[in-house]
């Protein structure tokens, strides 16, 4: 199995509820380990930047307000196929589809504040990475 990195967000939604250490520790003992961990609140401009790809569809303007209501933690993941392990960590984005014991199953309220994000392909993973972290941000363990 190959190492790999993902970006993992957790969302205003769980920030607010406090339940953004939970989340953290529910990724690291699934294996995944933190390589970059900030604590920013998102601006109008870099919530529209990020989720730029979704520009086009409905939910955009929602999912932007959405992102900056207030703090986020962006952290680097890392650990066997990370992209994959984590988003099956993370669960379905409806959290009423989520598996049990899943992120989105605990700690989400809905669809649009679903307690997290993660990259859905390596190439996304490095893109968004970059987005949150430059290379002296990030402290491989080892």
């Amino acid at each position: 199995m190959a190492i790999e990195r993902t970006l993992s967000m957790i969302k205003p939604d769980a920030v607010a509820a406090g339940n953004q250490w939970a989340i953290l520790e529910h990724f690291r003992e699934s294996g995944l380990n933190v390589v970059a961990i900030k604590r920013i609140h998102l601006t109008q401009a870099q919530a529209q930047a990020f989720y730029a790809v979704h520009a086009e569809r409905p939910f955009y303007g929602s999912l932007v307000k959405f992102m900056t209501e207030g703090p986020i933690y962006a952290q680097l993941l890392e650990g066997e196929n990370a992209v994959a392990h984590h988003r099956a960590v993370m669960g379905a984005t409806n959290p009423a589809e989520a598996a049990e014991g899943t992120v989105r199953k605990l700690y989400a309220t809905n669809i649009e504040r679903n307690a997290c994000h993660g990259s859905d392909s390596l190439k996304n993973a490095a893109i968004e990475s970059a987005f949150f972290f430059s290379g002296s941000e990030i402290v491989a363990l080892g």
